[in-house]
């Protein structure tokens, strides 16, 4: 599947919309063997409890047209809030533990956003991006993924 060499104490983020995973390689790059830093998860409601009120419409100032806006859509906005605090957040970590490789694993609208986030102290980090979800996997089996 993905083929992506880690090395000894590198670390590696792995993080989706609502959950965020920091692991650190505490084996070899042949032999992988992750173990969890730090872990966070935001429970999100259904989008039938966020929004109540149907889009708006907007009249011309001329003329009797109108056209209907675009709806909020709640869950891009917080899975772009949450992957925004865990970008901010691995900054700080990253720095109080002295990381030098980093690896990124998030689909690719949050991945992008990680890209965004990140100052480039961190970005010249980054040794590998993989763009796939892998959050919600156990980490034996991202270990799995990462080595095969």
């Amino acid at each position: 599947m993905l083929k992506t060499r880690i090395p000894h104490k590198s670390w590696v983020l792995v993080c989706d919309g609502a959950k965020a995973l920091v692991l650190r390689n505490e084996g070899d790059a042949e032999l992988l063997n992750l173990i969890p830093v730090d872990v966070a998860f935001e429970h999100r409601q259904p989008t039938r409890m966020l929004g109540t009120d149907r889009a708006g419409r907007v009249y011309q100032s001329e003329g009797g047209a109108r056209s209907a806006m675009q709806q909020t859509d709640w869950h891009d906005q917080a899975e772009e809030t949450f992957v925004s605090h865990v970008a901010e957040k691995l900054e700080t970590v990253l720095g109080d533990h002295g990381v030098s490789n980093l690896v990124l694993i998030a689909p690719p609208r949050a991945l992008g956003i990680l890209r965004k986030r990140l100052r480039p102290s961190t970005r010249a980090m980054v040794i590998a991006e993989v763009a796939k979800d892998l959050a919600k996997f156990p980490i034996p089996e991202i270990e799995q993924h990462l080595s095969d």
